[in-house]
Parts: C-alpha cells; sequence; structure tokens
C-alpha cells in the first residue's frame, strides 16, 4: 500500500527492517540533543507528515529495547493517528528510569504500524448474551 508523506526531517523515510516487521522505526528530528529526566515527559518531532487513507490509523508504539534497557516508553501507551490528521507526527516519550536519558537528532524514538479499523454503532440493550466467563475480570483466573 503506498501512503503519501512529506519528509521535513535529515532522516530517511521510516522503513521495515526485516521481512517480518509490522512496525517502521521513527526517528527523532532535532536540532540539539535533549536530556530527558526521571519521570519527564518530551515531545519529539519527526519531521514526517503523511496522509492515512481513510479506514485506517496511524499506531505510535514504543520501541521494546528503549522499554527495557533504558525505561523509555511512550507516555500515552500507545498513540494514534487519525486518517484526517495532517500535521507532523510528534512522540511524547516518558523516562520512566532513575536515569537520565540522552535523546540525539535521528534516535529511533518510536515505531509506526498501520492499523485498519472499522467504524462501530452502539445499539443499546437491556442484556448482553451469557458466556462461560461471565463478567468476571481484573485477574479472576488467578496468577
Amino acid at each position: 500500500m503506498e501512503i503519501q508523506v512529506i519528509n521535513k526531517s535529515n532522516n530517511q523515510l521510516p522503513s521495515y527492517k526485516t521481512d517480518g516487521s509490522s512496525g517502521m522505526d521513527l526517528q527523532a528530528n532535532i536540532e540539539a540533543a535533549i536530556e530527558l529526566k526521571p519521570l519527564e515527559r518530551v515531545l519529539v518531532p519527526t519531521g514526517l507528515f503523511i496522509s492515512i487513507p481513510k479506514g485506517y490509523e496511524g499506531q505510535i508504539r514504543g520501541r521494546s529495547g528503549l522499554a527495557l534497557k533504558y525505561g523509555i516508553g511512550l507516555a500515552n501507551g500507545i498513540g494514534t493517528i487519525d486518517s484526517d490528521y495532517r500535521g507532523e507526527i510528534k512522540v511524547i516519550l516518558v523516562n520512566m528510569s532513575n536515569e537520565n536519558y540522552i535523546i540525539n537528532k535521528g534516535d529511533r524514538i518510536a515505531q509506526f504500524i498501520l492499523s485498519k479499523y472499522e467504524k462501530i454503532e452502539f445499539k443499546e440493550v437491556e442484556n448482553l448474551k451469557k458466556t462461560t466467563r461471565g463478567d468476571g475480570g481484573f485477574g479472576h483466573t488467578g496468577i
């Protein structure tokens, strides 16, 4: 699938690193390094502007290596880019570690995934169909 993109950064366009990759790495488009202190959040620009087709959404996801090695993740868990958004893609990073972390120009900071979705329409009812699980949740099956 072709997606229109404007690249105002000095970085290469995102690409899949392996045949089995579902996400493409996004890179920081910053002039100077950013020092991210413990529990601090920062909005990091990518320099990318994209046109997502209707019926699809862009998802911004954290990079597992950054999370495991440095405690760096997305402040909002997963970011959503709607198909009618045309602004710059930016990533909200948070430092969940006890150490300062430096973000440099061109660092791979997150992943971009394109995902198809269906629009839903809620239908109010008095009861829901019973299942074998019922309404148990939040660890009700044990550890």
